[in-house]
């Protein structure tokens, strides 16, 4: 039999599922011990226990001088900044993507003009950013915004372009005017994609956030990580990045069932 024909029962793929994360694990032990046996005060690679006492330590111990876990402050204020912006880059794209995937006239001035904005590295124009709308919370947002709302376009549109032609003869058969084929045969059948395409961008939209909390801001996750480690404090670092990881895992899982649940058409297919 090949093996391309091969499926793991349920069992075996949980234990495929699980292997990964366990040696990853192991491997990190085993590293954590060696560096520490040829130096007991090394930091670059804390012991698993140090960093479970850490992490006990962040989520329940309140700041000295604000009285706030900063910790939960800090997610707050991140979470904040992503739901704002993917959801301004979802909004915008969802409206541009079916203008230019339905309509020729918007497809013929914007394509070309949205292909080329895409190019443009949103990291680059960070400092204009800055400039522009200062250190606060505007300035973060709209690098989210920027950064993945031309994906979400270029996206939308091909796909409501790859619509069968169709369905839209049949609407202006029936006498649909352009606003309700839009709403009404479009809209629902690029839906599904629109949170296919969210689901992608998160990845790029926390590499944004981060990187603006890293350089200006007074709160979140990346502000945190980048002021510790001015100390080397890797136990407070891993466990940051361990619950970015973490959040990033269950916001795309949440989209996943949501997808399914408001779609199902759309998964069968």
């Amino acid at each position: 039999m090949r093996w391309i024909n091969k499926t793991p029962g349920r069992p075996f793929a949980l234990f495929l599922m699980v292997l990964p994360f366990v040696l990853v694990l192991i491997i990190y032990a085993m590293g954590s011990d060696a560096r520490r046996a040829a130096n007991p005060a090394d930091k670059l690679l804390p012991p698993p226990s140090q960093l479970v006492d850490t992490a006990a330590r962040l989520v329940s111990e309140p700041d000295r001088r604000s009285g706030e876990i900063l910790f939960w402050q800090d997610t707050a204020s991140s979470l904040r900044r992503l739901a704002i912006g993917v959801g301004l880059a979802a909004s915008l794209g969802l409206v541009f993507g079916l203008l230019i995937g339905l309509l020729p006239v918007a497809h013929a001035g914007l394509n070309s003009f949205v292909a080329v904005i895409s190019m443009v590295p949103p990291l680059a124009i960070l400092p204009i950013l800055f400039i522009v709308f200062g250190l606060g919370e505007l300035s973060k947002v709209a690098l989210i915004t920027i950064g993945i709302t031309p994906f979400l376009i270029r996206d939308l549109s091909a796909r409501t372009a790859e619509l069968p032609a169709e369905q839209i003869i049949k609407a202006q058969t029936l006498g649909a005017s352009s606003l309700a084929i839009a709403l009404r045969v479009a809209l629902p059948q690029i839906m599904p994609r629109l949170i296919q395409a969210v689901r992608l961008s998160l990845g790029p939209a926390w590499l944004f956030l981060i990187a603006a909390e890293a350089i200006a801001s007074e709160d979140g996750l990346g502000y945190r990580i980048f002021l510790v480690r001015r100390y080397l404090a890797m136990d407070v670092i891993l466990t940051y990045v361990a619950w970015i990881t973490l959040i990033a895992f269950v916001l795309d899982w949440c989209l996943a069932r949501l997808s399914r649940r408001l779609f199902p058409w759309a998964e069968a297919a």
